[in-house]
């Protein structure tokens, strides 16, 4: 038969099987004189024979379609040839198009014997075909099957080869990304192109953690799942997450998965591929493909979800590695400056020890007093007071020490805080800046270093001096409360100035880190290490561009 011949080139002329079945139907129903006839294929997901190709005459204008059923249904399922002489006499022909008296199927085989689908080929009058031409039929079907077979086979290489150099390239990309949010965009990106137009996410997983969290997914806004942390039991991950293995799933949408916490509504997804990213065993998070139709995921996409999973989970790793060399190296960095702080400190303090020296005998041999009452008698208590500070902060640095305990005392937060003002009194009024003490309804007694509740104090209303520019308020409040279950006192000030910054609002007490041109970054962190350093903390409350409060912290002495 000049057709057999014809269908068999076809392997070596065409470059995949959709080209090549209107050619066949074509050829065999030339080949039999059939006027009419249809190729069906099984859909490999549903199970279901669905029309493919179809060559002849529509009476009416009625177009072939939906699954194919009947005698081409007959022949697909029990996989041999069926004759219907005439279909007015056979219960198990079914019309797809009106006229047809005459039928007959032949299953698609390939060499293995697998059923791929069924030829048909109708007529419009009884006894049109008869087992003679069944037979050519059947011929013609087997290696229109086989052809079509090594079709698929070289189209299915070409993807995968397609999908290896992919996976390469998306290797090459992700491992080059330091920051993780550009890393977890890319390579959903790079999944929902490796599977074809998929929408793709990724799930978070933190070590002990019972919640998964969704850090990237590819489809538009409106269709994201609006779940930022889904607890891992009752979620679509989990299954992958327990086993450390690729699981797939055939329609999320059916009734079985309408409890899952993690699959996402309003969006047409119904096949899932759920890859665990693993690094040395311990689950990462989990890559999850979603298809627009139902799917079965065979086993080559199954690893090829693994391995762009497996690729995932160690440029997440080296990202986070990089992240810590990162602040390994801003803290060396950071060190440095504080080494040659501190010799610099060592030097300026020895420098600072004879003049200042020399003053506190001045002044000793002033013999000035004032009256009770007179504001110059606080003014010269306070000088002198600072005078000692002065000499303990540069003891201090010479003997790169702390301040030994013996330096603690009880004393009243309030008293800390009114001599504190009374010390910033002028230089507020410079800056047309108002002061509004709050003080507690009863004494608050603390044990501390008064120079050095002083300095963090002063501080702090220095930094709410400075973000005042044009003048403003600052209240300062204290009361009695309770931390972790003890009593504490705490200390309140609150500026209207224009707030911290967003950009380094978690750092502020970091040192050398400074939101104003010509600041030293080392104010904050003073303020933290004198209160840390009496059992206490300080937090910034409130930020806003209506002003800030930051909150100390101290513990109230028993008794």
């Amino acid at each position: 038969m000049p057709a057999l011949l014809e269908i068999a080139t076809l392997a070596t002329r065409l470059d995949n099987a959709d080209e090549a079945l209107p050619l066949i139907l074509r050829l065999i129903a030339n080949e039999l004189s059939a006027p009419a006839g249809a190729i069906s294929l099984i859909n490999p997901d549903s199970g279901r024979l669905e029309l493919e190709a179809y060559v002849g005459p529509t009476p009416e204008g009625q177009t072939p379609s939906g699954p194919a059923q009947g005698l081409p249904g007959w022949s697909a399922l029990h996989g041999n040839p069926v004759l219907s002489r005439d279909t007015r006499l056979d219960n198990r022909y079914r019309a797809l198009t009106l006229g047809v008296l005459c039928q007959m199927a032949a299953p698609l085989r390939t060499a293995d014997g697998d059923v791929l689908g069924v030829v048909s080929l109708d007529a419009s009058h009884p006894g049109a075909f008869g087992e003679a031409e069944l037979d050519q039929l059947v011929v013609l079907a087997d290696e229109a099957g086989r052809v079509l077979k090594r079709l698929w086979d070289l189209d299915h290489l070409r993807a995968k080869a397609g999908q290896l150099e992919t996976l390469l390239a998306t290797g090459q990309t992700l491992v080059s990304k330091v920051e993780e949010k550009e890393l977890f965009t890319a390579l959903t990106r790079h999944a929902s192109q490796l599977f074809q137009g998929a929408q793709a996410a990724l799930y978070l997983h933190s070590p002990g953690s019972e919640t998964v969290r969704v850090a990237s997914f590819t489809a538009a806004a409106p269709g994201a799942p609006a779940f930022p942390e889904v607890p891992i039991d009752g979620s679509l991950v989990s299954s992958a997450l327990r086993t450390r293995k690729t699981v797939a799933f055939l329609d999320i949408q059916a009734k079985d998965y309408y409890d899952l916490t993690d699959v996402p509504r309003g969006l047409p997804l119904h096949a899932a591929l759920v890859s665990p990213l693993l690094s040395e065993q311990e689950p990462l998070g989990a890559l999850v493909i979603f298809l627009d139709r139902i799917h079965r995921f065979d086993n080559d996409e199954k690893r090829l979800g693994a391995a762009l999973a497996s690729l995932g989970a160690v440029a997440i790793q080296n990202a986070r590695l990089y992240a810590r060399v990162f602040l390994s190296e801003e803290s060396l960095r950071k060190n440095e400056r504080l080494t040659t702080l501190g010799l610099l400190a060592a030097e300026i303090a020895h420098e600072i020890r004879n003049p200042l020296t020399v003053l506190k005998l001045l002044h000793g041999g002033l013999g000035l007093d004032f009256p009770e009452g007179d504001p110059r008698r606080t003014d010269l208590r306070v000088i002198a007071e600072k005078l000692d500070q002065l000499e303990a902060i540069v003891s201090r640095v010479l003997n790169f020490g702390h301040a030994p305990e013996s330096l603690h005392t009880r004393v009243s937060l309030s008293d800390i805080v009114e001599d504190t003002l009374v010390l910033m009194r002028l230089k507020l009024a410079q800056n047309k800046i108002t002061v509004h003490f709050d003080g507690p309804a009863r004494p608050l007694i603390v044990d501390a270093h008064k120079g050095q509740l002083h300095q963090a104090l002063l501080n702090l209303l220095l930094n709410a001096m400075q973000a005042m520019p044009d003048g403003g308020s600052i209240v300062v409040s204290a009361r009695a409360s309770v931390r972790g279950g003890h009593p504490a006192a705490v200390l309140e000030v609150a500026d209207t100035g224009g707030g911290v910054p967003d950009a380094i609002r978690s750092r502020i007490f970091d040192s050398f880190l400074s939101g104003r041109p010509g600041g030293t970054g080392l104010g904050l962190a003073v303020v933290k290490r004198v209160v840390q350093s009496h059992h206490g903390d300080i937090e910034l409350v409130s930020s806003a561009e209506s002003g800030a409060t930051f909150r100390i912290t101290l513990p109230l002495v028993k008794g």
